[in-house]
């Protein structure tokens, strides 16, 4: 089995374009959380909150638990992902206007965002579900957050700051999915025992 490979954030065209199915990644630098109010808002064209910036950037579909400590620093206790699936009629139009280089969650996304990721030079990587501890390990600060007041904590866009965040890439950015071929596969198998 192949090692993890170290990969600096921002991430550049050239980088996600040579990603393939199945690699193993340890991201360093920021990535961003947002969940549904984030995603609905940005997506119908509304003017970022002052200060952010999402160009090239990397969404998390994630509602972290966090907490503030005595110092008024913030401090991340769980950072499971969330199913990326409900994201699916905004992220093709959130990856075209910001230039996206990658979006984190777990269970993969539709055709509309596999589009968006050829065109744009974008990859899904595939964060693991129930290890929301250990993810949160990986975060070693929050320079910032977003929409805080409005949203709530879980909804509001949080900047993190990781140091060898683990995913894996299962949707490339040449219009490969590892969840389609699982699909597929599963449909071969169902018909061939002439269940489908």
């Amino acid at each position: 089995m192949a090692m993890p490979r170290e990969i600096s954030l921002p991430l550049d065209d050239a980088t996600v374009r040579g990603l393939e199915l199945g690699d193993q990644l340890l991201l360093t630098g920021v990535i961003h959380t947002a969940r549904d109010a984030a995603h609905q808002r940005l997506a119908g064209g509304a003017e970022l909150a002052p200060g952010l910036d999402l160009s090239n950037a990397v969404i998390y579909h994630c509602g972290p638990v966090v907490i503030r400590e005595a110092t008024g620093r913030w401090r991340v206790t769980a950072a499971g992902p969330t199913t990326s699936s409900r994201e699916e009629p905004y992220m093709a139009a959130l990856i075209a206007r910001f230039s996206l280089r990658g979006i984190i969650g777990k269970g993969g996304m539709g055709p509309a965002t596999a589009k968006a990721c050829r065109e744009c030079g974008c990859v899904y990587l595939h964060a693991v579900g129930g290890a929301a501890q250990v993810l949160a390990d990986c975060v070693e600060e929050i320079p910032a957050v977003y929409y805080l007041d409005e949203f709530g904590a879980p909804e509001a866009v949080w900047v993190m700051r990781v140091r060898h965040f683990p995913v894996i890439v299962t949707m490339d950015a040449h219009g490969n999915s590892l969840h389609r071929q699982v699909l597929d596969d599963s449909r071969r198998q169902l018909q061939k025992l002439g269940l489908s």
